[in-house]
């Protein structure tokens, strides 16, 4: 007699989502958190993308960056991508391609607090996303354009 148990139906959602958490937890300590820091996210936001039982989907223009923050393998990044795919059909092609970005080093002084310096922090990082959200919507606004003109 075989001691096989039925397994219960996995969601795609669920499917990468296990993906995800496996990467994370086999990546050094501080992933999660430099994945919050890279995404302009809470480690709270990363726990609820990574757990299956919070209904959370990640969002699509955050995937190249978590591949990037979090090194997946080939293999590992096809089979995320085929259960996101299952999981948000169209999704992935709506997103446009990652900008090459470039890094700046901002010199600031040391407010003698930490809590004060990390909202210091946050407020440039976020100063940074915004830029750099609206310089990209104006460059695609302008390709729009010539391409209409065309």
């Amino acid at each position: 007699m075989s001691d096989q148990r039925p397994t219960p139906d996995v969601s795609p959602i669920e499917k990468y989502k296990a993906i995800l958490l496996a990467v994370i937890e086999n990546r050094p300590s501080g992933t999660r958190q430099r994945l919050a820091e890279a995404l302009g996210k809470n480690r709270s936001f990363i726990s609820q993308i990574i757990n299956a039982s919070y209904p959370t989907p990640v969002p699509s223009q955050h995937i190249e960056t978590i591949f990037s923050i979090c090194h997946f393998a080939p293999q590992e990044r096809e089979a995320f991508l085929e259960a996101y795919r299952a999981a948000h059909p169209g999704k992935l092609e709506s997103i446009r391609a990652p900008r090459q970005t470039r890094r700046i080093v901002v010199e600031l002084p040391d407010f003698g607090q930490p809590a004060m310096n990390r909202k210091v922090d946050e407020i440039i990082q976020a100063l940074a996303r915004n830029l750099s959200n609206l310089t990209a919507d104006v460059l695609e606004a302008e390709a729009d354009g010539r391409e209409s003109e065309g």
